[in-house]
Order: structure tokens, then C-alpha cells, then sequence
């Protein structure tokens, strides 16, 4: 068994840290480090839209992009990637001829070039990537997948409605349908030439795509046959949905992926680019450029509430006393975040009071069960204290119970928003983004929260349909797979310590089988690690090396489940209490998920809030043991 105090001096290093890093305000800000594709759109929309006096972030933003190009020419989605992602090279080539400082004959464009034109050119990117080339008439928009705007019209009682996708999908559908519809294409100055890297694909391609999803084409032709008049009034639609969406920043939904695709829509419909929308949109993308990612990056949005939460709740568990000013600090500003009006959520679950939490620090509309439980979470133990935060955590609760979908599990975002018929859409990632069903990683966390801190059991009728929906969902090898981190260890952790905390047995077959797993998945250095290989194939990939939160994660789970004693969970205590045993490389992996195979994410915080949590609670567990055997 470890000594206590190294254990004890490793997490006062941490604590110390943290008090030294915390915001004025209460919060903790870390970078929230996406793909490459926030920066190269950055790029292409201030350039497409002439925007003077951003010579410098252009200028930062097109050297960050070549520092990120690997020796072969490609970029990457995750760097373990084979060869490069054709989507984000795309982007960065586009981005980079925008920047007006390289030209096609530049070295690193021509690698570039050559490997775009090796992986079949623009014609095989990511639709994102096309809709981004097509509005500045460098692709042709496509004919063959159209979605009229009178989609928008067919009322919400009605099984099949746009209210069925995801609120992810619908953000960015919709401005990328006003575009598309109006075949809306800007050209500037600084619009380079892509000919050379397109590829007009044969018919028999055409054909076979279209026979591939004839059903749901078949129901949007149907849609154009309506009248004029119901066109017009689906753009009015969508115009006025994007812009009651849009936050105080300026920012579509607080994402700038949205903010982007929002600009390019509204310019469409008539808009000029100094509207007071547009400009204001610009300014929010230029609140999200951050100093603090190893350079600059514009982050697709803030992880503020996020980070800030896990972090107190972290600190917590390594016994900073709830009256400690960097608590009450932290808790204040979570407290000032909770959500108070209805957002897209209602159309699904119309009943209930907002009582949510988003993401980011500028985020009012868009709640999500997984911030919501986190901050719950953290303000737990002041709630029992004072009033206010008793109330806010009451809110909490009951809108977090409300969230439950129908078949026992909890989403991301909204309330039973899954149906299948939607994953057929002839688009990349409809299975990922187009709905937004129960996952093992949200049931597993709300339950943590719920069993922990809301005192219920599996004796609760919402609690036992969550722990069988779970029990359903195991994979065969007793592993769960997680959708917004890397994965099947991040989706394992959630749901083990979920079903613990509500009464489920360690020594329960479900419980066991997943003990099983991971301690067969350990690395010989202790560790644990997954590559982002994984949400691709939903199949569990090592990575060479292990990472600080992979690791963190299984140890919890291990740990949680009274496995403190095991071999393996001594060899992973040991190895996060020596940061010298993580590579570079293990300390920078993303093992965060935005969109499997595109956008992967780095929270810069992971490496501070998950090691700290994991031996917080080996602490307390051997503590623990120690008092009652004595």
C-alpha cells in the first residue's frame, strides 16, 4: 500500500494550484482546445467577408495552422490518426490561401495538395467541410440532397418534425439550409481557386448514393411540391429561429461552429455584413480566441461552468471545506449561470421549470443534463447551509429528473429526441448528431449524482429504469461505450460508479464483468489509455501510452467498486503520482468527442480535475478502511 503522505502531498500540490488559478469571479478557466476548424473558418469568414483590421489574428491563426500541418502535409482529426483526415486538410489548405500570406506554389501546400488530390479531393470531404467550400463558390452545391425550407413548417405534433433532430443537428441545420436552399455563394478579393482538387463524381456514384437513401428522399420531394408562398414562410421560420437564438455575445447558441454557418445564412437572405447582427456575431467569434491553448485557438465555445463545476466538486472530495472562500466562490458563480427560461428543451418536456445548466459561461438557452448534474454535484453539500443555493439545487433536481427519456436513460440536451428514422439522412455522423439518445456516460453520471447526493435507490422507479437500461446496454466484454469522451473507459467509469451509488452490488455480475475488463485493459505502465480510433469503429483501440484522465477514470471506477487493494489499482495510483511516467504526447491527447472522426477535443483541464477526484477518493477509501479495521 502507497505511503499517506506522499499521497497527501500530491493532492495538497493540487489544491494549491487550483486556489492559485481561480478567476476573481469564482470560476476556472481552461482551454477548451477543439479541431482545426474553428481557426481555418475563422480565417475564411474575416477574409470572405473583408473585415479590415484583423491583420494580426489572421496572421496568428495562419502560423498556428502551419505549426499543426505534420511533415507528410496532412492534418489530423487525433494524432494517432493513420495518414490525415482529408476534412481538416481541406480546411487548413482553404484557410490558409484565404489568409492571402501563402500561395498554391508554397511547400506546405503543395503536400498538402498532393494529398487531397491522393484521398479523391473536395468531392469526399465532410459535408461541413463542402457546405464551407460551396457558400464561398469554391463547390458546387449539390442537387441530388435537398431539404426544402417548408421542413421547417410540419407542425410538432406530427411523428416525424424538425423538433426530432437533436438541438445539436438543429443549430446548424438550419442556417445550412437557408444557404444551400438559396445556392448562396460570397466571393472577395482574398477567394482563392480550388479547381484544381475537384473531381466531378461519376453517375454511377450519384445513383447508388440516391438508391441508398431513396426513403427519405422520396419524402423531401414531396415537400417541394407545395406552394411558393409555404417556401418563403419557412425561411421567415428559419430566420427567426436563429436569430431568438442568439446569446448577449453575439454568438449563435454560444457555439462558433453555428456563429459561422448563422453568418453565411443570414447574408443570404439579404443581410448586409455591417448589420448589427453580423457585426456582433463577428466580435463573439473574437471573444472566443483564446492566448491560453499552447497559442491561440478560437475555441468553439467556452468549457467555464463545465470545468468550474467538476473542479469544486474535486476539490471537495480532497476535503476543501465547503466554507472555504474558493468554494463559496466557485459556488456564487455557478449559482449565477443556472438557467431561468425555457429554451428548445420545452417542446419535449413542456412541464417542468427551468432549472438547468449549459456548457459555457455565455450560454442561457442551451441546458444540458451532464453540466446540470455536475453543478448539482458541487453545490451539494452548501445547499444544505443556506436558502439560495437549497433552492437552486431543488430547480436542479426536479428539471434533471424531468429529463429522463422514455426508455430509462438520459441524453445530452433535450427529451427523447431519438428517433432512428433520422440517422438515415444522407449525411456523415447522422448516427452521432442527428439524434441525441440515452448514453451509458449521462445515465451513468446523473445516477452518481442522484444515488450520492439526491439520497435515491434502486428502489426508485426512475432509478431502477436507468440501472436496466444500462444492464441492457453492456457490451458483451462488460464495457460501456461513452459518447462525449474516449470512450468505451470514459462510458465504463460513468456507469459503474453510477449503478454503485444507487445501491447496485460490487460484487453484482454486471458490476464484476466490468472490473474485469478494465484491469485487462491496463497498460504495462499502469495506465490506462484509448484512442479516438474507438468512436469511430465502436470497438475498444489502445493507445500506446496511457493518459492522465483515462487513467483517472478507470482508477475511479476500480476504486469505487472496493478493488482499492488490487495490484492494478496500485500500479495506477503509483503511476498518476508521478507526472514524469506521462509523455507530452499523453498529456496534449484529446479525450474529449464533438463529432466522432472530426472533431475531438482537449480539455486542457482534464489533467487537473481527474487525477485529483481519483486519488481524492483512493484517499478516502483507505481511510476509510483503516477506521474500520481498527
Amino acid at each position: 500500500m502507497l505511503t499517506n503522505n506522499k499521497l497527501d502531498q500530491f493532492i495538497y500540490s493540487f489544491v494549491d494550484k487550483l486556489k492559485n488559478t481561480q478567476k476573481s469571479d469564482g470560476s476556472w478557466k481552461y482551454c477548451f482546445e477543439g479541431g482545426l476548424m474553428t481557426d481555418a473558418f475563422m480565417i475564411i469568414t474575416l477574409r470572405a467577408l473583408d473585415i479590415k483590421n484583423e491583420e494580426s489574428l489572421i496572421k496568428n491563426l495562419t502560423e498556428r495552422l502551419l505549426l499543426t500541418q505534420t511533415k507528410e502535409g496532412t492534418w489530423k482529426a487525433y494524432p494517432d490518426e493513420e495518414g490525415g483526415n482529408l476534412s481538416v486538410s481541406i480546411q487548413a489548405y482553404c484557410a490558409l490561401l484565404f489568409s492571402g500570406f501563402l500561395s498554391q506554389d508554397h511547400p506546405a501546400l503543395k503536400k498538402a495538395e498532393h494529398f487531397i488530390k491522393e484521398k479523391g479531393g473536395l468531392h469526399n470531404a465532410h459535408f461541413m467541410t463542402k457546405w464551407m467550400l460551396a457558400v464561398n463558390g469554391l463547390y458546387p452545391w449539390p442537387t441530388l440532397f435537398y431539404v426544402p425550407m417548408t421542413f421547417l413548417l410540419i407542425p410538432e405534433r406530427f411523428p416525424f418534425n424538425f423538433y426530432q433532430f437533436s438541438a445539436y443537428a438543429r443549430i446548424h441545420f438550419i442556417p445550412m439550409m437557408v444557404a444551400a436552399n438559396k445556392k448562396f455563394t460570397l466571393k472577395s478579393a482574398y477567394t482563392p481557386v480550388l479547381s484544381h482538387l475537384y473531381r466531378q463524381p461519376s453517375p454511377q456514384h450519384l445513383l447508388n448514393l440516391y438508391r441508398s437513401h431513396s426513403l427519405f428522399m422520396n419524402d423531401m420531394k414531396k415537400l417541394l411540391t407545395l406552394p411558393e408562398y409555404l417556401h418563403r414562410l419557412g425561411y421567415q421560420r428559419a430566420e427567426r429561429y436563429m436569430l431568438k437564438r442568439i446569446e448577449e455575445d453575439g454568438t449563435l447558441y454560444s457555439y462558433a461552429s453555428a456563429t459561422f454557418f448563422m453568418i453565411f445564412a443570414l447574408l443570404s437572405l439579404g443581410y448586409n455584413k455591417n448589420s448589427p447582427t453580423i457585426v456582433n456575431a463577428i466580435n463573439g467569434l473574437k471573444q472566443l480566441v483564446s492566448t491560453s491553448c499552447n497559442g491561440i485557438h478560437l475555441e468553439n465555445s467556452t468549457s467555464t461552468v463545465w470545468d468550474t463545476a467538476l473542479l469544486s466538486y474535486a476539490l471537495q472530495e480532497a476535503k476543501v471545506a465547503n466554507q472555504e472562500k474558493i468554494i463559496q466562490q466557485a459556488t456564487s458563480f455557478l449559482l449565477s449561470k443556472q438557467h431561468t427560461k425555457k429554451g428548445d428543451w420545452k417542446i419535449h418536456n413542456p412541464n417542468v421549470a427551468p432549472g438547468g445548466w449549459g456548457f459555457s459561461h455565455n450560454n442561457t438557452m442551451i441546458p444540458d443534463n451532464d453540466d446540470t448534474s455536475a453543478v448539482l454535484r458541487a453545490i451539494s453539500r452548501t445547499a444544505i447551509l443556506i436558502d439560495k443555493v437549497r433552492n437552486a439545487w431543488y430547480r436542479g433536481v426536479t428539471y434533471l429528473l424531468s429529463m429522463q427519456n422514455a426508455d430509462g436513460g438520459w441524453g445530452a440536451f433535450e427529451k427523447n429526441t431519438d428517433l432512428e428514422l433520422l440517422t438515415l439522412i444522407p449525411l456523415e455522423n447522422a448516427k452521432d448528431a442527428a439524434i441525441d439518445p440515452s448514453t451509458p456516460d449521462l445515465t451513468g453520471r446523473t445516477l452518481e449524482f442522484l444515488g450520492t447526493y439526491a439520497g435515491l435507490s434502486k428502489q426508485h422507479p426512475s432509478i431502477k429504469a436507468a440501472i436496466q437500461w444500462l444492464e441492457n446496454n453492456q457490451e458483451r466484454n462488460g464495457s460501456w461505450y461513452g459518447r462525449w469522451g474516449v470512450c468505451y473507459i470514459y462510458g465504463t467509469w460513468a456507469a459503474v460508479t453510477g449503478m454503485i451509488s444507487v445501491g447496485v452490488s460490487v460484487h453484482s455480475p454486471v458490476i464484476q464483468k466490468a472490473i474485469h475488463w478494465l484491469e485487462s485493459v491496463q497498460l504495462d505502465t499502469g495506465g490506462w489509455g484509448e484512442s479516438c480510433i474507438s468512436s469511430i469503429q465502436k470497438k475498444y483501440t489502445p493507445l500506446l501510452y496511457s493518459t492522465p484522465s483515462q487513467t483517472s477514470w478507470a482508477l475511479d471506477a476500480l476504486i469505487q467498486s472496493n478493488a482499492h487493494k488490487n495490484e492494478s489499482v496500485q500500479k495506477g495510483i503509483s503511476h498518476l503520482l508521478d507526472p514524469s511516467s506521462f509523455s507530452q504526447s499523453a498529456l496534449t491527447y484529446p479525450t474529449g468527442i464533438g463529432l466522432p472522426g472530426q472533431f475531438y477535443i482537449h480539455y486542457h483541464s482534464y489533467n487537473d480535475i481527474f487525477p485529483l477526484l481519483a486519488l481524492a477518493h483512493y484517499r478516502k477509501k483507505i481511510i476509510t478502511n483503516s477506521n474500520v479495521s481498527s
